[in-house]
């Protein structure tokens, strides 16, 4: 599993980070950055970030 964002969708708004810090961050004025592509133990956190995105630039993909 990975974590995927689209950048044209992400506006910022850094909800993933609230869900999910140990795997996202996001710059002031800036698109999320993906600090681990691999959410291993904190796949539920990422789901959450997933979910709760304003944009839905965020998504899971199974490998």
């Amino acid at each position: 599993m990975r974590i995927v964002v689209d950048t044209d969708l992400c506006q910022g708004h850094a909800v993933c980070q609230a869900e999910a810090p140990e795997l996202f961050e996001v710059p002031k004025a800036g698109t999320v950055q993906i600090l681990r592509e691999d959410p291993g133990a904190d796949l539920e956190a990422a789901r959450a970030a997933v979910r709760y995105c304003p944009t839905q630039a965020l998504s899971i993909v199974d490998d």
